[in-house]
């Protein structure tokens, strides 16, 4: 009903659009068509041009027609020097780093913590979720916009937050949990309340409680280990129940819960495929990579899974120790170094399987700064705005 609703919406803007706008006899099509030509950038300042170009720019459907035509997969990385005085999202390219580059400045926070670098979640379709303390921000890093969500209805300081999207809905979700700070260990016996979600563009901007019947204490999220993937509309996250790992599906549909039982107590969840895998970090000097992959939830069903990589380490380097971060879109297996900060070039190592062949790809934007930094696969550019 949403969808219809939108569509006609732009069409009444179409009939009733001023007489002195020059682009009101340009049919509706045709505008479509021409906005999915233009670059990312441009796009998002084009709403000036009328009305029905807001309308039209601002649709769920355009956002959907637009990531679908010219949404080459892309970098993002989270960036901050040591000294905290610098810190941005960079984009590039993810074929060829070296072009189309693109930065936005971060305003620092007053009271910035040192694991900053990971209050990001990793990006979906176009747009990143941080979370600092009780506050939960998103942001477009191809706009530069970024919007506060009202707080949560809680009396805990300890904040979770996981970010998704509903297909289904076509509706960007934020999960977020609470926790009493400090008491983040396997032993210890709180679990994680007051579950919430807020959708976002929605008409009742608010957090609604969702119920869970699964008590569970997701650890503190002190790196990407922790920040969960989203795949085909569902969360997935580790979590301790009763001393044991666990891996926690939230289904962004629905918005239920469920429990899957891991082969192995592994922490480390990547993308294989378009499945949830779970793999350990760091891998080390090694050329094999083991990966438990989840084939079928319902049934808790996996299946192992066993790469060996050519010259990883040849690539690597002897002192570099590595993760692995899953399959991108184009198919390739890709590594990158365990350690987050450091004065050398960043790189990563891309695998095609197919053709048994590995690259090293050098990133040399960043220069000789001391930083600290997050990496992340298949961004895509997206004109959309944030809508609270």
């Amino acid at each position: 009903m949403k969808r219809v609703k939108r569509k006609e919406t732009i069409q009444c803007l179409t009939l009733k659009e001023d007489e002195n706008d020059p682009f009101s006899i340009i049919p509706l099509d045709l505008i479509v068509e021409i906005l999915l030509k233009v670059p990312t950038k441009s796009v998002a300042g084009l709403v000036f041009v009328s009305k029905k170009w807001l309308s039209i720019i601002s649709g769920k459907y355009f956002i959907s027609q637009y990531l679908q035509a010219r949404s080459p997969p892309r970098l993002l990385f989270t960036v901050f020097s040591s000294g905290m005085t610098v810190q941005f999202l960079h984009s590039c390219s993810q074929v060829d780093p070296s072009s189309d580059s693109h930065r936005v400045n971060i305003t620092p926070e007053k009271k910035e913590k040192k694991n900053h670098v990971h209050a990001f979640s990793p990006p979906i379709r176009g747009l990143i979720c941080r979370q600092m303390d009780s506050r939960v921000m998103i942001g477009n890093p191809t706009t530069g916009q970024v919007v506060t969500l009202p707080r949560l209805k809680t009396r805990r300081r300890g904040v979770l937050s996981f970010f998704g999207y509903d297909p289904v809905n076509d509706a960007y979700k934020v999960l977020c949990l609470t926790v009493l700070r400090g008491r983040q260990e396997r032993e210890s016996q709180v679990v994680a309340k007051d579950h919430q979600v807020y959708t976002l563009g929605v008409a009742q901007q608010k957090w609604r409680m969702v119920e869970c019947k699964h008590p569970h204490l997701p650890p503190t999220p002190s790196s990407l280990t922790n920040k969960g993937i989203c795949l085909n509309g569902v969360l997935y996250y580790y979590a301790w129940i009763k001393n044991e790992g666990a891996l926690i599906s939230f289904d962004l549909i629905s918005e239920e819960f469920n429990v899957v039982k891991l082969p192995e107590d592994i922490h480390c969840l990547v993308n294989y495929t378009g499945k949830v895998a779970t793999t350990r970090w760091p891998t080390g000097n090694y050329t094999e990579v083991h990966l438990w992959v989840l084939e079928d939830a319902s049934k808790q069903e996996w299946s192992k899974v066993s790469i060996c990589v050519p010259f990883l380490r040849e690539l690597a380097g002897k002192n570099h120790g590595f993760r692995f971060r899953g399959t991108v879109s184009t198919g390739e297996l890709i590594f990158s170094p365990f350690s987050s900060q450091n004065k050398a070039p960043f790189f990563f190592i891309s695998y095609n399987l197919k053709e048994n062949k590995a690259q090293k790809v050098v990133i040399r934007e960043f220069g000789s700064l001391s930083y600290y930094m997050e990496v992340y696969f298949d961004h895509v550019e997206s004109p959309m705005f944030c809508q609270i």
